[in-house]
C-alpha cells in the first residue's frame, strides 16, 4: 500500500514538473537548469539543506492536522489559520510572562500554540457535528479571519514601538526562542513534528481509538449503531488536528520569527494539505512527501537568482499540483 501511494505521488510529482517545465519555456527560461540548480542548492551545501528540514517542520505539522481528521471522513482544510492562531496564542503567553524560565516557558508556549489551534478548529468541528455547515467549508473561510486577528494585535495593543514602518509584536525575550543548531536554523521545532508524525502513526494503527477512527471513516452509520460516540471523536479529532497545526505556528514564532509578524506563513497549511493527500493519511508517507515539498519550495528561491523570476512562481508548481490531486482524489465518506 505504501509503496503504491509513493508510486502514484512520484506520478503526480512527475506530471506536475513536466507541465511547469513547459510554463518555464514559454517564458524563455531553461527548466532543466532550474531543477539542475535547486538540487545543488538543496543537495550541495550545508546552508541548502539546513533550510530543507526548517521547512519541513511546519509542512509535517500542517499535513498531520489533516491526516487526521481524514481518516473520519472530514476534510480539514484550516491548517493555514489554526496555523496562525497558534502562533496568536504562544505570542500572548510570551509577552505576558516574559520574566520565566526557559524550561516553564517553551512547554507553557507550546501548550499555549496547541490550544489556539485547537480552540480554532473547535467551531468547524461544532458545526460539523450540529449538520449545520460542512467542516470543507468552514475550516477554509476562517484561514481568512486568523490573519486578520493577527493583523489587529499586531497593528495594535502589541506593536513594537521599535519598528515603526513594519508593524510586528515585540522581539521575544531569549527563555521564549526555541534552541536551534549551532550554526544553522535548525530547531527544536522539528523534534516536534516527528513526535507528532509517529505519534499519529501509532495511534491509528495500534491503538483502540485509532480503530474506532478507522470504522467511522468507512461507514460512521454502522459505527453508530455498534455505540461508537461519532460526535466526539468528530470533535476530538478536529480540536487535536487544530492544536498539531497551532504546534507549527508556536513554532515559526518562536523559532524562526523572533516575534508575531502578518506574514506568519508562505502557505505552509495550503501545502501541508497537499502533503497529506498525496501521503494517503500514511505517516511515513507524509514524512517522505513533507521532504519532497520542501524541496520544491526551495525552488522558488533558486529560480529568483538564477533564472530571474520571482520566487512565487513556484505557487504556479504547487497549483498545478493541487489540481492533478484533487482530479484523482474522491473524497471517502463522511461522518455524521
Amino acid at each position: 500500500m505504501l509503496r503504491q501511494r509513493l508510486q502514484r505521488a512520484a506520478a503526480i510529482a512527475l506530471a506536475a514538473l513536466v507541465v511547469f517545465g513547459l510554463i518555464l519555456v514559454i517564458d524563455g527560461k531553461d527548466p532543466l537548469r532550474a531543477y539542475h540548480d535547486t538540487l545543488v542548492y538543496v543537495f550541495g551545501n550545508r546552508y541548502g539543506f539546513s533550510e530543507l528540514l526548517v521547512r519541513m517542520s511546519p509542512l509535517i505539522l500542517t499535513a498531520v492536522a489533516v491526516a487526521l481528521p481524514s481518516r473520519l471522513g472530514l476534510i480539514n482544510v484550516g491548517g493555514e489559520g489554526q496555523l496562525y492562531m497558534g502562533g496568536w496564542l504562544a505570542t500572548a503567553g510570551a509577552l505576558g510572562f516574559p520574566d520565566l524560565p526557559a524550561w516553564l516557558l517553551l512547554p507553557l508556549l507550546t501548550m499555549l500554540g496547541f490550544l489556539g489551534g485547537a480552540l480554532w478548529a473547535l467551531l468547524p468541528a461544532l458545526l460539523r457535528v450540529g449538520k449545520i455547515v460542512n467542516e470543507t467549508i468552514s475550516t477554509l473561510l476562517l484561514n481568512y479571519v486568523a490573519p486578520l486577528i493577527v493583523s489587529y494585535f499586531i497593528f495594535g495593543p502589541w506593536r513594537s514601538e521599535e519598528s515603526s514602518s513594519y508593524p510586528q509584536s515585540p522581539a521575544f525575550v531569549p527563555a521564549a526562542r526555541l534552541p536551534t543548531l549551532d550554526g544553522t536554523r535548525i530547531h527544536l521545532g522539528l523534534v516536534y513534528s516527528v513526535i507528532c508524525v509517529v505519534l499519529y502513526g501509532y495511534v491509528l494503527a495500534r491503538t483502540r481509538w485509532g480503530l474506532d477512527m478507522r470504522a467511522i471513516g468507512g461507514n460512521a452509520e454502522a459505527s453508530l449503531r455498534l455505540g461508537i460516540p461519532v460526535s466526539a471523536y468528530v470533535i476530538a479529532a478536529m480540536m487535536i488536528a487544530g492544536g498539531i497545526a497551532g504546534i507549527a505556528g508556536m513554532v515559526e514564532v518562536s523559532a524562526i520569527q523572533g516575534r508575531l509578524v502578518a506574514q506568519l506563513s508562505p502557505g505552509y497549511g495550503y501545502i501541508g494539505f497537499l502533503v497529506a493527500w498525496l501521503a494517503g493519511g500514511s505517516a511515513t508517507a507524509i514524512l517522505l512527501m513533507a521532504f519532497l515539498f520542501a524541496v520544491v519550495s526551495s525552488t522558488g528561491d533558486i529560480l529568483q537568482i538564477t533564472q530571474g523570476v520571482p520566487s512565487a512562481v513556484i505557487n504556479i508548481l504547487i497549483a498545478v499540483i493541487l489540481f492533478i490531486v484533487l482530479g484523482q482524489r474522491q473524497r471517502p465518506r463522511a461522518a455524521s
